[in-house]
């Protein structure tokens, strides 16, 4: 895995900061989380005048083999004919991307269907918007009897999440919102959860896209025979517990949160699997989360308790359990609200209003 170099920001501009969002003509205070981020947007752009300047959305999309043990109640295909239905904008990502000025990348890294054909053009003409061919192999293998990816696999899921950032970076990006689309990825999230926060496995796994009771009971016990036929191979190292059950696409989004951090951009953090992809990432590099604002907090049992366990206050509470990125997008408005806060307000001075504090 390469290397990433991450610190947190550098805290000399704080009082300045402060100082600024203090005398905005408001008391001291009032606009409360709006100013707790206008503090973290400062820090992390080392600027008083912030921009969220060409948002950018990785849509990452990749298929799971331990999804042939019936751990969800969708079927495998329909990680691939929704990756189609983004090209054509019909998706809820292309909604809220399309609301909040985001643009979107749909990225194959690992989807069990063929985009390209054997001309190495994408197959159907009627794809309103490309699918980045970045594929590493078509879906994990099944955790539940060998680990999901080869060390050689994971290093390239690594390196394909932060080179896409590069290229955001390239385009004048100044945050990130990581997406993702892959059947059974609930699964492999839960058992990191499980693992980095010291939870009981039974109470990190839920319904996923609508499992009933007897699909969450069988998806505990799948799950719970993976985590016990792992125990040879894994030996508590992270990126080891990382490899042997991720997805492609989930390995690659904290390739991208490694490498936005480390370029200090801001990381929009959506649901369940993309926390626990935040998680993966603190706990390579603590430091990052620093650049990570928490869009979101979803329906998914146990997500709550990984936010908690994080210290991270998500911004909204809608009920979504749809991924994408749909939470981080609609949680998006806040954090433009934080940075015309800071910009556009004026201050006691100017308006030629008493400063009663």
């Amino acid at each position: 895995m390469r290397t990433f170099k991450i610190e947190k920001p550098e805290e000399a501009l704080r009082p300045a900061i402060q100082d600024k969002i203090d005398n905005l003509n408001k008391p001291k205070g009032s606009l409360g989380v709006l100013e707790e981020l206008a503090m973290q947007v400062c820090l992390i752009q080392q600027t008083l005048t912030p921009s969220l300047a060409h948002p950018c959305h990785l849509l990452l999309g990749g298929d799971h083999g331990i999804e042939r043990e019936g751990v969800s109640v969708s079927p495998r295909e329909v990680t691939w004919q929704q990756m189609i239905n983004f090209t054509r904008g019909g998706g809820g990502v292309n909604m809220f991307c399309r609301q909040h000025g985001f643009k979107l990348r749909i990225v194959d890294v690992g989807v069990d269907y063929d985009f390209i054909s054997e001309k190495g053009k994408v197959k159907s003409e009627k794809f309103a918007t490309a699918i980045i061919d970045r594929k590493i192999a078509r879906g994990t293998r099944n955790f539940l009897h060998e680990p999901a990816m080869s060390e050689k696999e994971f290093d390239k899921a690594i390196e394909t999440g932060a080179s896409l950032v590069d290229d955001c970076l390239a385009e004048g990006c100044r945050v990130l919102c990581i997406g993702e689309m892959g059947i059974g990825n609930t699964s492999p999230s839960s058992i990191w959860m499980s693992h980095f926060c010291d939870i009981p496995l039974d109470e990190c796994i839920g319904a996923g896209a609508g499992l009933d009771t007897p699909g969450i009971r069988h998806k505990r016990e799948v799950l719970s025979r993976a985590v016990a036929n792992s125990k040879h191979y894994t030996r508590n190292a992270t990126c080891s517990i990382l490899r042997y059950f991720g997805g492609f696409e989930m390995i690659a989004a904290i390739g991208a949160m490694l490498r936005a951090a480390e370029q200090h951009l801001i990381i929009l953090v959506d649901g369940f699997i993309m926390t626990a992809c935040a998680l993966a990432v603190c706990r390579l590099h603590p430091e990052a989360q620093s650049y990570m604002v928490f869009g979101h907090c979803g329906d998914e049992s146990g997500h709550r308790r990984m936010l908690d366990a994080m210290g991270a206050k998500p911004l909204l509470s809608l009920g979504l359990r749809l991924g994408e990125g749909t939470g981080a997008l609609c949680a998006f408005p806040i954090l433009d609200s934080a940075v015309r806060m800071i910009n556009e307000m004026n201050n006691f001075d100017n308006a030629s209003i008493t400063k009663y504090f």
